[in-house]
């Protein structure tokens, strides 16, 4: 599956300081995706042909909220196939990404994805996130867990003193629909952004939403 030149002209837009090797590793997820995905099943089948549009587009989002600076720690709990983590160890060659999720197979796809497209940045481990030890700066979540479940684990593994970033150390998400109800208990401490602000004129965006909980 190949990138159609309006989703490569919205990378360049969106990203214009990416070196052509970055540009080369974005280009070809979606035909990996697409290939992986008739063995393991990562992304809904009846979604592998917007694999770009919902899924790739989706995580790059975290990279126009913030940019990481060199040295930066950051955990993808709930990986799925490597979703966000990929497209950000991409985006931030300098940062450190660890892509955690509790089913083997799934980060299998995700090890062999980073390992297709030569990222050196990536550490994969299967796991579930509570029976971590290590320490990181950021955890980045793609509708994983609920905000409660990964709350909880942010108090646990962010860590609070070592601040690298004009971003507070803390927790990014990614979700969608109503969150009125999960997001109550943290409506003083939560910053939630518009992805619509990001990706204007895209209807797919427009109920969704970055949410920023600092540690």
């Amino acid at each position: 599956m190949m990138i159609t030149h309006e989703e490569r002209d919205l990378i360049q837009r969106l990203f214009p300081t990416l070196s052509q090797h970055q540009r080369e590793q974005l280009e070809a997820l979606p035909s990996l995706y697409e290939d992986w995905n008739t063995k393991i099943n990562v992304i809904s089948r009846k979604d592998i042909d917007n694999v770009f549009s919902h899924h790739i587009l989706h995580s790059l989002v975290i990279g126009r909220f913030t940019s990481f600076v060199p040295g930066t720690e950051i955990f993808d709990v709930g990986t799925g196939g490597g979703l966000p983590g990929i497209p950000l160890a991409i985006l931030f060659p300098e940062c450190h990404f660890t892509l955690i999720d509790s089913v083997g197979k799934k980060v299998r796809v995700a090890e062999e994805i980073g390992s297709a497209i030569g990222l050196t940045n990536v550490s994969y481990l299967h796991s579930r996130a509570e029976e971590l030890h290590e320490r990181c700066h950021f955890i980045v979540s793609r509708a994983a867990l609920r905000a409660t479940d990964l709350v909880q684990i942010g108090q646990r593994l962010i860590n609070k003193k070592e601040q690298l970033n004009p971003l507070p150390n803390g927790i990014i998400t990614l979700k969608g629909g109503d969150l009125s109800e999960e997001l109550r208990p943290f409506r003083k401490i939560a910053s939630i952004e518009e992805i619509s602000a990001y990706l204007p004129d895209m209807e797919y965006y427009e109920e969704k939403k970055l949410i920023f909980f600092p540690a």
